[in-house]
């Protein structure tokens, strides 16, 4: 199911670039000016940082500019025209095993050119361990990583380094912000960029001048494919503008690293063996075959800059060789779903959204909404989640089995047991009361340096059994000597609400007016849709931590806004939204 309303760019009809010159699919749009050239700077006074109208859901994505036609000449020196055979990429070369490049036939798999290789890919999500970098909309056209990795590949993961002119500005603002990354991200190339981080990580030994500028594309594709063994195998597809030179420039990164090396479509395919770079590039067929890819990745929207995919089912097949009838019963219930996922941004916020398709039995029937936006304007913080009554009744046998098999078995035995024999519950069905159809806990900003903290919890249930359950509760604890929490209570038309003070249950039991924030609405797309949701003001709480800070931890923390997390379930689907916005 594709992510919907709250998603900052329209879903993809498929998963198709546009040809460099061409009219995306998105129409004809507001523009924003000429696209810059590669070597020149965008010009920020024309369109200022912060006041660029971002699209609405639904409407159609603004044109930036034409993109350079490929086999212009851009800062990076003269481009060889896609498709012109290079003379060093005949069939003799990729049936040789050249020195340097590995053994004709399968050698030693070593994983350490795979750490160089998949950290490169990645560094660009984790920045150093602060911000997060994602760009929201695909710039080029052309061939795509997936396009020609093996289609039997169960894992994928996909970096795009050419985004839109309007996203680059958006990318190396926000990177700016930070004191870890504002003095890597200058410039206009997010490929120099990236290098820079692997190089103060230590991965690589090289200069991006002369060994990597010259060759290197804006495209890297790493696939899984299963080798008939317990380990799989890996395939990288890095984007390349001159073969020749991306041979010695791949041979000086992968340094002393055996591995094999072969080119389809644009693309040098990097494997642990030669044989297995041949098999890759010479094959007819590729992931862009498997309908199921398809589906999935079409069904997240905008693929942004760094796009995944995995067959679960065959993942946990690898993963789990000797299996128990319970991870075999798992097993069964995920043997046809699939996860993708996407990271992409907007000017204001990060995302990273996904999807779980093809699982069976997740949920039962249409789940209670979670209603985060019906909270008071002063919340700091809440988390709701839906269908928990329905996993304790119908998996409650299932539980049991599975903690009495760990070493927590005997202590959840004792606690159930004092839960029948202490306070009379009747388990699972009055826990199954108490979590509900939906269950809110929420805290609000204003008392949060006072002894009474405003906090409570909201929940859609049956009020009259939710009191009941209470009065247990209570009754057993004052019997026993224990002392009682006072709380105030309120009983609802399907609502049962508990707090820490009267005002607050009141407030927390009627209808809010959180959904109104715009810092809210940034931060949990579709709140009124969504089956599970997550929301922290970090402007509203940034008092109480800041002070214990300093230096670049402080800094950094204070551009961090707020924290959303929202997503839906039914029976088949699972979809998430994680988004961190930034002041």
């Amino acid at each position: 199911m594709p992510l919907s309303q709250g998603q900052p760019y329209p879903p993809q009809q498929s998963y198709q670039q546009p040809q460099y010159g061409q009219q995306d699919q998105y129409g004809q749009q507001a523009s924003y000016g000429q696209q810059p050239q590669y070597g020149q700077q965008p010009t920020y006074d024309q369109q200022p940082y912060g006041q660029q109208q971002q699209p609405q859901y639904g409407q159609q994505q603004p044109s930036y500019g034409q993109q350079p036609q490929y086999g212009q000449q851009d800062q990076y020196g003269q481009q060889p025209q896609y498709g012109q055979q290079d003379p060093y990429a005949q069939a003799g070369w990729q049936q040789q095993g050249p020195e340097g490049f590995g053994p004709a036939e399968p050698a030693k798999k070593s994983r350490k050119g795979w750490i160089i290789a998949i950290a490169s890919a990645l560094a660009v999500v984790v920045l150093g361990g602060g911000a997060v970098w994602a760009v929201g909309a695909i710039g080029g056209g052309g061939t795509q990583p997936h396009e020609v990795l093996p289609a039997s590949s169960i894992a994928y993961v996909r970096l795009d380094l050419d985004p839109a002119a309007n996203q680059k500005v958006a990318l190396f603002q926000i990177a700016r912000k930070f004191t870890v990354t504002k003095d890597t991200f200058q410039g206009d190339d997010p490929r120099k960029a990236v290098f820079d981080l692997t190089q103060d990580a230590g991965l690589s030994k090289v200069d991006f001048a002369k060994d990597i500028d010259p060759w290197l594309g804006s495209r890297i594709g790493l696939a899984v494919v299963p080798s008939g063994g317990k380990e799989p195998d890996f395939a990288v597809a890095v984007q390349v503008k001159d073969e020749a030179q991306a041979k010695v420039g791949i041979k000086k990164l992968m340094g002393k690293e055996r591995f094999g090396l072969s080119f389809r479509d644009d693309y040098a395919l990097v494997t642990s063996s030669q044989t297995l770079a041949d098999k890759y590039a010479a094959e007819t067929t590729s992931l862009a075959d498997n309908a199921d890819f398809n589906d999935d990745v079409n069904a997240i929207g905008e693929q942004g800059v760094l796009s995944y995919w995995a067959h679960l089912g065959k993942i946990g097949e690898l993963a789990v060789t000797d299996k128990s009838s319970q991870e075999a019963k798992a097993l069964e219930q995920v043997k046809n779903a699939r996860f993708a996922g996407a990271l992409r941004f907007d000017s204001s916020y990060a995302e990273l959204a996904g999807v779980i398709r093809g699982a069976e039995g997740m949920v039962e029937g249409d789940l209670e909404p979670a209603k985060l936006s019906a909270l008071p304007a002063s919340t700091a913080g809440a988390l709701s989640y839906s269908g928990l009554d329905q996993i304790i009744t119908k998996k409650w046998g299932e539980i049991e089995q599975s903690i009495a098999a760990t070493p927590a078995g005997a202590q959840f035995k004792q606690f159930v047991d004092q839960a029948k024999q202490t306070y009379g519950l009747q388990l699972p069905d009055d826990l199954a009361t108490v979590l509900g159809k939906n269950l809110t806990l929420a805290v609000d900003a204003q008392g949060l340096d006072s002894d009474k903290i405003k906090a409570g919890v909201r929940i859609t249930t049956d009020p009259a059994k939710a009191q009941a359950v209470y009065d247990k509760i209570q009754k057993a604890m004052s019997s026993s000597g224990q002392p009682t929490p006072q709380l105030a209570k309120v009983a609802g038309d399907g609502t049962f609400t508990v707090a820490t003070t009267d005002e607050y249950a009141k407030a927390l039991s009627a209808d809010g007016t959180l959904g109104e924030s715009q810092t809210f609405k940034d931060a949990v797309p579709d709140a009124d849709e969504a089956t599970y949701a997550l929301f922290v003001d970090l402007d509203k709480v940034e008092k109480y931590y800041l002070p214990s800070m300093e230096g670049d931890d402080k800094a950094n923390a204070q551009v961090l806004r707020a924290v959303g997390l929202s997503g839906k379930q039914t029976a088949t689907e699972a979809s998430f939204s994680l988004r961190l916005l930034f002041n």
